[in-house]
């Protein structure tokens, strides 16, 4: 990949404290039907995801950059091989991710990732300021056109240009608060986190399998990359991109 060294801030920061380095969290185990189940609703608060879903990763991400990996346990559940007892027993939607806490469970990852913000301590990461707090929700609304742009791009005759206007669209949104580089100024915040897992998949699979760096051409997404990639709460929830690439030829592009 491309290097880059655009960055305008050379630490990110987070509500004004800087983001250090951080010990590597050991990822637990994947679990799959032959496994245990935890002791669900004991007290312990758990967060069930997957090491491959991006949904997933925006509620992981959350958690970490909250500072909450004490407090908030990971149940990597295996996809391709779900365990009986998570529909049974956890969350009859039987889909990840989803959070136990207090005596219940919450699902959709962009509800839980307020959710998360909100109940428990850490930085907040949704803005107090109320136009960003509107351009945050527009952020949000926009999220899923702009996944099924790429999505609907990488079927067409060519998938560079047709995702075009979906990355031009960001790099347009990362302007508009001139301290960046994040997409509300100098911090990290609920949009930057709704969309890294997606961006960090696309820019991947352009990158191995079409040749293309999608921060080419736009200075502010390509700072927004690099700055992202200093974060450990963040990095340490990057997915095998070879196993995502796999999956959408697979199971997107129907290649074999």
């Amino acid at each position: 990949m491309k290097a880059f060294n655009l960055l305008r801030h050379s630490v990110p920061k987070l509500r004004g404290t800087l983001f250090y380095r951080s010990v590597p969290e050991v990822r637990p185990p994947v679990l799959s039907p032959t496994s245990d189940p935890p002791a669900v609703f004991d007290g312990t608060t758990r967060l069930y995801m997957s090491y491959t879903c991006p949904f997933a990763h925006r509620a992981w991400i959350t958690r970490n950059v909250k500072g909450l990996k004490e407090t908030i346990k990971l149940v990597p559940i295996d996809l391709n091989n779900k365990p009986a007892w998570y529909k049974e027993k956890v969350y009859p939607d039987n889909k990840v991710p989803a959070l136990e806490h207090n005596g219940k469970v919450i699902g959709e990852s962009i509800d839980l990732v307020k959710y998360i913000d909100k109940n428990f301590d850490g930085p907040a990461l949704l803005p107090v300021d109320p136009e960003k707090q509107e351009f945050t929700e527009e952020l949000i609304q926009y999220s899923d056109t702009f996944m099924k742009a790429v999505y609907t791009a990488w079927k067409g005759a060519d998938p560079i240009t047709e995702a075009g206007s979906a990355f031009d669209h960001l790099e347009t949104a990362l302007q508009k608060f001139a301290d960046g580089p994040f997409f509300l100024g100098e911090s990290i915040s609920v949009a930057d986190i709704v969309y890294a897992p997606f961006i960090e998949r696309f820019r991947g699979y352009f990158g191995n399998e079409l040749k293309y760096e999608i921060t080419s051409g736009r200075p502010n997404l390509a700072a927004w990359v690099e700055a992202m990639e200093k974060i450990d709460a963040y990095t340490e929830t990057k997915c095998d991109i070879d196993v995502f690439i796999q999956l959408i030829n697979a199971h997107v592009l129907g290649k074999k």
